[in-house]
């Protein structure tokens, strides 16, 4: 039986077909995460003319489209067996990620109004909240949440796409892949800079349009996926050394560009056409980890409960990171001529992931939570502090009942 018949989709029955937990993706999300709060954590503290920190950048600045590639992968793999409807899809994923753009970018407005970044009547503020919610420009993050909206309502199109091309998804994804790379350039070398057209060129970067191809390979690797983790195990070893090539790559364009009298921010950009060949590579070793250590993984194993309370708590803190970042950069700023930059940098990373963590833990137990966090709120379980002699016994736990579910974007 082919891969593409596989996972056709059913015609003839509306059930729901559950698929395996593919626990890799928990990695994958954690690992992608950890590269956004570094990447914003080093343009925070490190001067932008600085060689070495921008070369970071240069090879940090894929996670975005590693969270497109993810997130067209885990619908396609959620919906490809489903008799799919847009009704029942968009009222959900539409509230548990655009309720938090909402609530963020009130708050990150409200975060600017306090340090008098943002000043004046208040029509005028609230009309400038009102651009920041069409532009996702509350918070230098925020726009990721306006375009993830963006991919949750052309998806019932994507699928549509893929069911009709069945069998012809190369062609599909050299079409694509030949569209991005075009608005690559383009937003690395604009058309146009000034006037109203260069005003939406700039905003761009706010639109599913850059990111397009990488929602199609997730898409299509998941339409694919028993050839894909097939081809996975087969070529693990050459996959890997391939990746290690594509970063080295990276960093030597990177450098060549910089010896070249291009400013070091300009040559680490994230749309750099050329730089497409790492981002693909990168998406797939990190697919790779994941995969080599899902294969391993235990159920209460420390690191599978680690991965497992990380992921939960992902989205969470990359909504609240830049909120450290401001109130934990000033302090480690007066260190770095004292412990160098790279330490500086090092510590401040740390620091932020923790007190993100912690402030997530709170707004999981808060009655906020499903608005701040995209998750239900936790209630604390107080029973620990009882002596084990007066608790109530649990019930019996019923594992008839259980269900697998599939991870969600």
């Amino acid at each position: 039986m082919s891969t593409d018949a596989a996972i056709r989709p059913p015609e003839t029955t509306g059930r729901r077909q559950k698929r395996p937990y593919l626990h890799q993706i928990d990695l994958f999300r954690i690992l992608t995460f950890a590269c956004v709060i570094a990447v914003h954590v080093i343009g925070g503290v490190n001067d932008s003319g600085s060689v070495s920190a921008n070369g970071a950048m240069a090879l940090l600045h894929f996670t975005r489209y590693a969270f497109f590639a993810l997130t067209g992968f885990v619908l396609i793999y959620q919906f490809a067996n489903d008799s799919f409807r847009a009704r029942n899809f968009w009222p959900r994923r539409f509230a548990l990620v655009g309720i938090p753009y909402v609530a963020w970018s009130v708050v990150y407005w409200a975060y600017s109004i306090y340090l008098g970044q943002n000043y004046g009547s208040v029509g005028w503020l609230l009309s400038r909240l009102g651009l920041d919610l069409v532009f996702g420009t509350a918070y230098y993050h925020l726009y990721f949440l306006l375009v993830t909206m963006q991919v949750y309502l052309l998806f019932p199109l994507l699928l549509k796409l893929l069911r009709r091309t069945e069998g012809r998804h190369r062609w599909v994804l050299l079409v694509s892949a030949a569209l991005q790379l075009l608005c690559l350039w383009s937003l690395t070398y604009p058309p146009f800079t000034t006037g109203f057209a260069g005003q939406l060129w700039i905003h761009l970067y706010a639109t599913f349009i850059p990111y397009q191809f990488f929602t199609v390979l997730g898409a299509i690797a998941a339409w694919h996926i028993d050839a894909v983790q097939a081809f996975l195990r087969r070529h693990a070893r050459v996959l890997a050394i391939a990746v290690i090539a594509t970063a080295v790559a990276a960093e030597w364009d990177y450098l060549r560009l910089v010896h070249g009298g291009m400013a070091p921010w300009m040559a680490s950009g994230e749309f750099m056409p050329e730089r497409i060949i790492w981002f693909i590579g990168v998406t797939v070793g990190l697919y790779l980890i994941g995969t080599h250590w899902a294969a391993q993984r235990r159920d209460h194993d420390l690191l599978a409960r680690m991965v497992r309370y990380g992921a939960d708590r992902s989205f969470g803190i990359f909504l609240i990171h830049p909120l450290m970042i401001e109130i934990l950069a000033p302090a480690f700023v007066s260190w770095g001529s004292t412990i160098g930059h790279f330490w500086e940098t090092v510590l401040l990373f740390f620091g932020v992931v923790a007190l993100s963590l912690i402030g997530t833990e709170i707004l999981r137990r808060s009655p906020g939570s499903l608005w701040l966090t995209g998750r239900p709120m936790l209630r604390t379980d107080l029973s620990v502090l009882i002596p084990r002699r007066f608790r109530t016994p649990a019930p019996a736990r019923d594992s008839s009942k259980e269900v697998v579910c599939s991870p969600t974007p």
